[in-house]
């Protein structure tokens, strides 16, 4: 919108100073066109003639020769006002084009300008409702969090509770490595589901986007690895198909149980271990392995080979480091995350675990950061400049940053 802005303002002030120009020059073209001398000279001998007709005959024929004289200078100054008479003609004619043509770039200042104000307008009007848009998405976001803490002040109201009992029974002021690292974990759980809901999208936003894997899964039983909310759960659920998650965060899991799905709070290798070999028909998991260490993640996908049936699927979603863009904005986003993974790596540890017909299916591209095709020439030069802005701004962004903040 700024290019555009500043290409609508610089041909606003373009057209300005061509009608400013064109307006000179009507204004000296009409000052141009004035009464000549030779206009007076012919007006003063036509006055001469005139008296000299009315005089006697006697005067006449002594003043003939005069006369005769006066009509030969009259005629020379007639043919040079029919000059003059033309000439002015022709600057009248000059400056009724130059008048026609001026309204004309009147019309196209008055149609820049009117440009130029719609685009600052629809700018405010946009910044505007972006602002209001991420202040309705961030209150939310607190407000969901505001549930979280609800339901964690229970549970530690709880954890409390059997550690008061725990030590009266014990008759110990010491805190139980069991119980700590239960609250301990419960806080760190709560953290993070608070960080997924901020940044992870809306629900209904993730669950439109996982809606693409449903037709690889038909029946029998699917588990989703790394659950979180269960938006892919939901999806199978609704299709019939069996399905169960498996999350390592307790407020996932609780969150899941509450809107009726089945759920396991487990750590995922050690769940798909203690399953039989060959029960699943399916294995999903998004935005999950890229917080799983290398050698982790060879035996997940060793166990997922081995407990999947004949014919089984396996999903395995996670941020592409192939686009800067998903590299920069999601994946560093998240603290947690342990090594992106090339789309052409995982594709090799799949095979070389077993697996086959295995493909690299790739999301949709962020549309709205994409660079813009060129399209008639009068707009190239305005959308190239902002392909080029978001260029430096994709590849030259600030080295630095700095997070401040204020103690209420």
């Amino acid at each position: 919108m700024r290019r555009k802005i500043e290409s609508l303002t610089q041909k606003r002030q373009e057209l300005e100073k061509e009608f400013q120009q064109r307006l000179q020059k009507l204004k000296k073209t009409v000052s141009s066109i004035s009464p000549s001398e030779a206009y007076a000279n012919l007006n003063q001998q036509l006055s001469s003639l005139l008296e000299t007709s009315s005089s006697s005959k006697k005067i006449f024929k002594k003043k003939q020769s005069r006369k005769d004289f006066s009509l030969l200078a009259l005629l020379k100054n007639l043919v040079q006002a029919q000059e003059k008479i033309h000439e002015q003609n022709e600057k009248i004619i000059a400056a009724l084009s130059q008048i026609d043509d001026l309204f004309l770039r009147f019309q196209n200042l008055v149609d820049a300008k009117d440009q130029e104000w719609d685009a600052l307008s629809s700018n405010h009007v946009g910044l505007i409702f972006k602002s209001l848009e991420w202040r309705v998405e961030k209150l939310a976001v607190e407000t969901q969090d505001a549930k979280l803490l609800v339901k964690k002040l229970y549970f530690l109201r709880d954890k409390l509770d059997a550690l008061i009992q725990e030590l009266s029974a014990h008759e110990s002021k010491s805190l139980s490595t069991t119980t700590s690292h239960q609250i301990l974990n419960s806080l760190k759980d709560a953290a993070y589901v608070s960080f997924e809901n901020r940044f992870r999208g809306d629900e209904a936003q993730v669950k439109e986007e996982l809606s693409r894997y449903q037709d690889f899964f038909e029946r029998g039983k699917v588990v989703d690895l790394g659950c979180g909310r269960g938006e892919f759960l939901e999806i199978l659920q609704e299709k019939g198909i069996e399905a169960e998650g498996i999350d390592l965060n307790q407020e996932m899991v609780e969150y899941c149980r509450e809107k009726s799905l089945t759920c396991h709070q487990d750590d995922l290798l050690a769940w798909l271990v203690n399953q039989p070999d060959e029960s699943l028909a399916g294995i999903f998991s998004s935005q999950v392995i890229e917080h799983l260490p290398p050698s982790y993640l060879r035996q997940l996908i060793q166990q997922a080979y081995f407990k999947l049936a004949p014919g089984g699927k396996i999903i395995l979603e996670t941020i592409n480091p192939t686009s800067v863009f998903a590299l920069v904005q999601i994946y560093f986003l998240d603290f947690s995350h342990s090594q992106p993974i090339h789309p052409l790596a995982l594709q090799f540890l799949l095979e070389n675990h077993g697996f086959e017909e295995v493909r690299i299916l790739y999301g949709p591209p962020p549309q709205d950061e994409q660079l813009q095709t060129l399209p008639s020439p009068e707009n190239r030069a305005e959308i190239f400049n902002s392909n080029i802005d978001k260029l430096n701004k994709l590849l030259f962004a600030p080295l630095n940053y700095a997070v401040t903040g204020v103690k209420s």
